[in-house]
This record gives structure tokens, sequence and C-alpha cells, in this order.
């Protein structure tokens, strides 16, 4: 048997054993593991130094650099993601419908585990933490298998992880890692059917895709973030401009940053002519209106409205009315986070019904698409499928469901 499969194998039987702990043990075990955490900052600063050192010595793109690095302030939002997700209601066993049928049958519809989730993910280590507390608050077995990139980082969180929840009862084998970075390894990992039951990958688009056609089970994915702005003939532009601001240079290495910005060509000169001002540093690509009032703007090439450059680069695009930003986007867009803004609520409603997303924001800036921002904790990830879930993924969106059927000898004519 390959190492693969056997840790398949044993997250199977932890999986079963996990089904029917309760709500008080898990979160024992969530605190345990926050608290795990905590005690092994040092190791976990020393391993990361570790894997950014490695990360300059390969030319790491700057964007990953910035994901890899576990400042303190990151440290304690993984203590206290872990913590905020032990407040949560438990997920599972709860009644989602209830019916009873003409022939007296009561059927019950309640939240039960997945089983089995396989995590593949790139460079941000925090995410670790984040990915084993919300599978484990959810009664799912994980197998994590991190980047090369964040090696070292990734074997001590999960150490840390598996020792404090072992000190208070977890299942042996309930958190696993892979401890190989060799490709082959995730290949066989996405075509443990019967053993793994969901996989989620995380990372870059090019690892997403791998996954994808390498897969025998079900896979949640988000290729990309290509997310926008549309700026509304009726915006407040005091408004927009912080929300760009804010969307695009906060944290540009993320997938909910804004690639492109479209504005209403009513504001070409008070809001586009500006954007040297209102984004210094940023890198402005645009279309041939755009180019005629930012001398600094390079002329926008055909590829450039599908790319997610995660870094300071914007494309602009001036459109003459919300229903060219509305086709620009659904032909264009990832379907992971659009935003408008405007003060019609006529143009915000038409927004809200026609652009094809996950998450639609009206007013507000994309970098709210995060579970820790929607209350769930914290997120496994964020998917742009359609089927099982959509959006940030936390603790709810790792459940499924069962029907439990109650009767009194009824049988079927």
């Amino acid at each position: 048997m390959s190492e693969i499969r056997k840790i398949g194998e044993q997250a199977r039987q932890a999986s079963l054993k996990l089904m029917s702990m309760g709500s008080q043990q898990k979160n024992a075990i969530l605190c345990s593991m926050a608290d795990a955490i905590e005690n092994s900052r040092s190791a976990i600063k020393e391993a990361n130094q570790i894997d950014l050192k490695n990360g300059e010595s390969s030319n790491l793109a700057t964007s990953m650099m910035d994901r890899l690095e576990l400042t303190d302030a990151r440290i304690d939002s993984m203590v206290g993601g872990i913590r905020e997700i032990v407040d949560l209601p438990d997920p599972i066993g709860v009644e989602l419908s209830k019916v009873t049928r003409p022939n007296g049958l009561k059927i019950q519809k309640v939240s039960v585990p997945i089983g089995v989730i396989g995590f593949i993910y790139e460079s941000r280590p925090n995410v670790t933490a984040d990915s084993t507390s919300l599978c484990f608050k959810a009664s799912n077995a994980i197998i994590l298998r991190g980047g090369k990139e964040a090696f070292e980082s990734n074997q001590v969180i999960t150490k840390a992880l598996i020792d404090g929840g072992m000190a208070q009862g977890m299942p042996e084998h309930a958190v696993q890692i892979v401890k190989t970075i060799e490709r082959d390894a995730v290949r066989e990992l996405v075509q443990l059917e019967g053993l793994v039951d969901m996989v989620i990958p995380r990372g870059g688009e090019g690892l997403i895709r791998a996954v994808s056609e390498q897969a025998r089970v079900p896979v949640l994915k988000h290729y990309k973030g290509v997310c926008h702005v549309y700026v509304d003939k009726e915006a407040d532009l005091e408004m927009a401009k912080a929300i760009i601001e804010n969307a695009k240079c906060q944290r540009p290495g993320v997938c909910n940053s804004i690639e492109t910005l479209l504005v209403h060509s009513d504001h070409l000169k008070s809001l586009v002519a500006k954007l040297p001002e209102v984004l210094p540093g940023v890198e402005v690509r645009g279309d041939e209106r755009v180019v005629s009032v930012v001398p600094t703007a390079k002329a926008v090439s055909n590829t450039d409205w599908d790319e997610e450059y995660l870094d300071l680069v914007l494309a602009v695009k001036v459109v003459d009315d919300i229903d060219s930003a509305i086709a620009h986007i659904n032909k264009h867009g990832s379907m992971h986070t659009e935003a408008i803004v405007t003060s019609s609520e006529e143009a915000a409603k038409k927004f809200r019904t026609e652009v094809d997303a996950a998450t639609v924001c009206t007013n507000a800036s994309t970098r709210f698409a995060d579970g820790g921002e929607f209350g769930m904790g914290a997120e496994i990830g964020i998917s742009t499928d359609k089927l099982h879930a959509r959006g940030p993924m936390g603790i709810n969106e790792l459940t499924t469901y069962k029907f439990l059927v109650e009767g009194e000898g009824q049988i079927r004519s």
C-alpha cells in the first residue's frame, strides 16, 4: 500500500469516529489546538524564516512572499480564528426540514459531515490552521497537502494542531499532512475514490486546473479572482475613490482584490483622469478613452481583461451604461466578487440581479468577500462553483445532509 493510500485509509477510519463526537468535546479539542499554536509561536516563526529564505533564493513572486510570511499578527489571527470557530454553533445534526406525509411517514432532513476532505494549497501557511479547525468543527477528517514554498511552516503548524487535539481526545489521524512535495502525491490523493469525499484546491489557477483535470473525486474550486468595481453614473465619487483604493491597494496579492475598474463615461474627467492621485504607485492599463486623459496609462491589451494580476496593476475601461458594465463582467469575470458604487437603488438592484458572481457588493469594497468578514470565523476557501457551495466556505459549507425516515410499518403499494 502506498503512503498516500495509507493516509486515506486512516482518514476514513478517523472520519467514522468523528461522526458521533459531541459539540462539547469538539470545542475542547479546538481550544487545545489554539493553545498549542500559541505555545508553538517561536517554532512556527523559525520554520517560517527558513521558508522565506528559500523563497528569496528561488525568486518567489512578491505576492507569494507576502502570503508566505507569518508575522505575529498573522499568528494571532490563526489563534483567534480557531477560538472564533469554537464559539460558532455546531453545524452537525441540525434539522434542515421536516415533513409528515399523508401515509404517516415522518421525513427529516439533517446536516451531517462530508467525511474526508483533501485540502491542497499554496504559499499561505496560516490557512493550515483555518482549514483544519473548520473541517474538525464540521466533524470532517482532513488531509493537508501544502506547497513546497511553505513546507517547513506547514509541518510545524500541523504538528501543533495534532498535538493539541490529541491531548483532548481527538481521534488519531483526524488531521494528517502529506510529508512529500512530489507532484505524484497530489495526483494519487485526488484519485482516492471511496476514501476522500471532496478535494478543495486553494492557490493559483495552474494548481486548481491541474487538480481538476486529474481528480476522480469531487473538486470544489475557484480558478482565479478577476474582480471588478463598476462606478455608476449616479455614484458618490468620494465614496468610489475610497472603495477603489481599498479594493486594489489594501492587499493586492489576494483573490478578492480588484483587477478591473469600470467607470461610467460621465466620470471620465472627474474620476478617470484623477486615478494617478487616487491610486499612487498603481500601473494603469486603459482603453482609448482612459489613455486620452491619463498620460501615464498604458494601452490595454485584449488579454488584460481576463488577467489576475495579484499586483499593483489595474485594467480600466470606460463604459456608456450599466448594461455595458454588466456584459463586460459576465464575459470576463471569474464569478468571484463584483461591486457597484451607486446612489440609485434601481441600478443597484439591476446589478445585483444580473451579475453572475458568488458575491455582489453594493457601495462596499470587494475585500469584504472573506469568511472572517462574513462572520464565519474563517474560511477554507472561496468557491466560484454553483453546486454544493458558493462564495466563502465556512463550517456550514463543509457539511452535507441525509434524510431520516421514521415509520410505523408502512409499505409502498
